[in-house]
């Protein structure tokens, strides 16, 4: 059968692509129920939330769905999905994901560059990953340092990237990107371990259907579109574990056959997917809040597209050496009525929420009465009683 010329790119305007990401993304007028119920109705409808550990004012996982949903506190991301509701995967880095997803991954065992299986298991017994599993099963959930010691092994190195030296840890690592075990809940005490069965009793036992790579790779690039909201064609951290996806002919196809559409913007020479039919969804207005988004949320994901929609230049520096930072260390953008209008670096300090820097972006005139109830919200989400900040613009 021959192939057939997949329909022309949909050029989008500027100022509509960039509401339709501002909406898509849940960033305009909050779209969720408070607390527990908008979490997880935040989860399914983002597909994925990157995750990174850093806890300056809130994981990024907080801060994503602080940005969202009212009623939260810090840490509620994770005590109002877990256990039941989410589990943790590669898609953009490694999420929490929906536990819809949960047997797609189970059928896959999908892997990274840096997370092969087969040299973990060239270090790691085979008695110990039963074992692991076999007290997991009896006694979960559990964290690392409640399971059975089981002695070292050698640890990975990838890039400078060191590894666990733990065969427990690493037989965790193994199991759970095996989808055998799954996080099932994160604290002070570090990650949970569990069964399915126990930690998503709905979905454990549930088929995906997927007979080949391929069924997988469609249904994760169209999860990956709708969480992107526009997906570069060109390579870059937005494709993360669909790498080698991005450049086989299955992206093309599934434009051609109307499951995806191609979108360009006026200026550049990239090519973007969107989910089939986007234009016909609505497109909530912004409302008068102004946000502080994490460092690796959604909205950020290309910064390139940032830079181009919004006029918003944004690198994360937080593994550059000082002297190399721009800005500055864990620096958040702000959100106001559909723009990026400036940027912070705070941190919690006993009980204080202090900005440390702040700045403002050229020619934008900041709401300070806005920015003071953005902080004055996300002090209290963090425990503090108190917010301090410079008037002045920085940098």
């Amino acid at each position: 059968m021959p192939k057939t010329t997949p329909p022309p790119a949909v050029t989008l305007p500027t100022d509509e692509a960039r509401a339709w990401l501002v909406s898509h993304l849940g960033l305009a007028t909050p779209a969720y129920p408070q607390g527990a119920e908008g979490v997880r109705a935040l989860l399914r409808h983002l597909r994925h939330i990157q995750l990174d550990p850093l806890d300056v004012i809130g994981t990024n996982a907080d801060l994503v769905a602080l940005a969202r949903v009212d009623g939260l506190s810090k840490g509620d991301v994770y005590r109002h999905l877990y256990p039941g509701h989410a589990f943790e995967h590669w898609a953009k880095e490694r999420c929490l994901l929906p536990a819809y997803a949960f047997p797609h991954y189970r059928e896959r065992s999908l892997e990274t560059p840096w997370w092969r299986l087969a040299t973990r298991l060239e270090r790691l017994p085979e008695k110990v990953l039963g074992a692991v599993l076999e007290e997991l099963t009896a006694r979960g959930p559990l964290s690392a340092a409640e399971l059975t010691d089981h002695g070292a092994v050698t640890p990975l190195d990838w890039s400078g990237w060191k590894g666990t030296g733990k065969a427990t840890s690493m037989a965790l690592e193994v199991l759970w990107t095996r989808c055998e075990i799954v996080v099932c809940g994160r604290g002070p005490g570090g990650k949970r371990y569990d069964v399915p069965h126990r930690a998503l009793p709905d979905v454990a036992r549930a088929q995906a259907g997927h007979t080949s790579d391929e069924s997988f790779a469609r249904w994760a690039l169209a999860e990956r579109v709708e969480a992107a909201g526009l997906l570069s064609r060109a390579s870059g951290p937005h494709w993360s574990t669909l790498s080698p996806v991005r450049t086989s002919p299955l992206p093309d196809a599934m434009v051609r056959e109307g499951l995806l559409e191609e979108v360009s913007l006026p200026g550049s020479p990239r090519r973007y997917l969107a989910p089939a039919g986007f234009r016909s969804r609505p497109v909530t207005a912004p409302d008068e809040r102004m946000r502080i988004l994490g460092p690796l949320d959604p909205l950020l994901w290309d910064r390139a597209l940032v830079n181009q929609l919004f006029g918003f230049e944004y690198v994360w520096e937080v593994y550059k050496p000082e002297e190399q930072r721009r800005w500055g260390w864990y620096v958040c953008p702000l959100l106001h009525r559909g723009q990026l209008v400036g940027r912070l670096e705070a941190r919690v300090q006993e009980g204080v929420l202090r900005v440390e820097k702040l700045w403002r972006e050229k020619g934008v005139k900041l709401d300070d009465a806005a920015l003071d109830e953005a902080l004055t919200r996300h002090a209290k989400a963090c425990g503090a009683v108190k917010v301090r900040r410079p008037r002045a613009r920085v940098g």
